[in-house]
């Protein structure tokens, strides 16, 4: 066990994408290699995360530049961020995360006015997310997860994604 937190790199967050119009957040649980690597959220091109929302908003944004694809999340009203801080992993599976640190999830919950539900992308992502937040009024959703190691067919996923249409406000 001390051999292999010894071999595991610290690995951190990304920074929120949240502004004041964000009525539903989006967690995962920390971001993959790839991701991490490109300073972008869900950057494995495997990944499925931008093709289930594409169809959760109905617009377009596997083929948008990534700072196109934020701003479209947030002119929509969906925020992006993960329930840990940081922790000790080797490679991407979230089964390898050792020494974890939670996000202050709780306290982001609390500086967007309008938020009426968090979801979260994944087993992982929804343990630690449901344990930082406790009770709450707001609406918690377990996905999911949007990795290619989740072998659930994609048009599976899509149907259980679909339920955060209800907390996508309309153009």
């Amino acid at each position: 066990m001390a051999t292999a937190l010894l071999q595991s790199v610290l690995k951190a967050c990304l920074p929120p994408v949240v502004d004041a119009k964000v009525q539903l957040l989006i967690c995962g649980s920390l971001p993959g290699e790839a991701s991490l690597n490109a300073e972008r959220y869900y950057a494995h091109p495997r990944n499925q995360f931008w093709r289930l929302l594409e169809a959760v908003i109905d617009e377009p944004l596997a083929a948008l530049p990534y700072e196109d694809r934020l701003a479209t999340l947030l002119r929509r009203g969906v925020g992006l961020w993960d329930v840990v801080a940081t922790a000790r992993r080797q490679g991407s599976l979230d089964g390898a995360m050792r020494a974890v640190e939670a996000n202050p999830l709780g306290s982001l919950v609390q500086e967007l006015p309008v938020l009426k539900a968090v979801a979260f992308n994944g087993g992982t992502a929804a343990r630690i997310g449901r344990r930082v937040l406790g009770a709450t009024k707001l609406t918690l959703l377990d996905l999911p997860s949007s990795s290619p190691a989740l072998t659930l067919p994609l048009v599976e996923k899509t149907e259980r994604w679909a339920v955060l249409r209800q907390f996508v406000p309309g153009e």
